[in-house]
């Protein structure tokens, strides 16, 4: 169950109630309304603190494994799957990587990673606006037992509800486009609390969009002032070796010389 818009109810349950006195269409008395409620709150806690369990298992596997994963969050055409596809291409003689990603439908995004070089799980997840701990789990068992140094999880274009799932990952990042206007961080602010790293992308556009890039970063320092920022193009290069660095200093292991 999604913390904020209720995507992935289970129960959905609701109906007009009438006048004082008058019963709903179906017959119900006005009680059953919030007799409902407080089993759909009761039923949240509960889908949500079974995510946190499996989120723990999915950080212990990672442990085990010597896998640094990174939960990759935007709003949809942000930027996420080119800097993936540029960072396999440009880091796979270093590291062993692999991609899990999440989408509404189709595989095109698993697609493009896979055709730049790294093994790539696609999650399609129907309604759900946001990867949780248990699909994760299912789409390692995809993946296989081969090592993983890096592991990317793109999860689904949403800036709201990806923010209340843990999904086991030791870092979240948050890929922000020049496109999509300087004021995201402060309208968006938990997602950007959370992230331990902010990319700045689309750099190569800034110009044409008239990008207030002073404005943009003081906006997310204010929302995540402890956030690496990263300001890069995956399409020209510019800016990608900082990030580069970044998972270098991160990755526990590398298996690839």
């Amino acid at each position: 169950m999604c913390d904020h818009c209720g995507c992935s109810q289970a129960v959905s349950h609701g109906h007009h109630h009438g006048e004082a006195g008058e019963t709903a269409g179906h017959g119900h008395a006005h009680e059953h309304h919030h007799e409902a409620e407080t089993r759909t709150i009761e039923l949240h806690r509960s889908l949500m603190a079974l995510n946190e369990r499996l989120a723990e298992q999915n950080r212990g596997y990672f442990k085990a494994r010597h896998t640094l994963a990174l939960n990759i969050v935007s709003s949809p055409g942000a930027g996420k799957t080119s800097l993936i596809e540029a960072t396999v291409r440009a880091l796979s003689g270093e590291f062993r990587m692999a991609v899990i990603v999440g989408d509404l439908a189709t595989d095109r995004d698993a697609q493009r990673i896979r055709a730049a070089g790294a093994p790539a799980v696609q999650v399609t997840t129907g309604t759900v606006c946001h990867l949780d701990a248990h699909m994760v789990q299912h789409a390692l068992e995809n993946l296989g037992d081969a090592p993983v140094d890096v592991l990317f999880i793109e999860n689904v274009g949403n800036l709201v509800c990806p923010a209340s799932f843990d999904l086991g990952e030791r870092l979240r990042v948050v890929v922000l486009s020049v496109t999509e206007g300087e004021d995201k961080p402060l309208k968006y602010p938990s997602i950007f609390q959370s992230a331990d790293a902010v990319v700045l992308s689309k750099i190569d556009l800034a110009l044409a969009a008239g990008f207030d890039r002073e404005f943009a970063l003081a906006n997310i320092r204010t929302a995540a002032p402890a956030a690496r920022i990263f300001e890069l193009s995956a399409k020209t290069g510019e800016g990608l070796e900082p990030w580069f660095n970044f998972l270098r200093a991160h990755a526990p292991i590398r298996r690839v010389s």
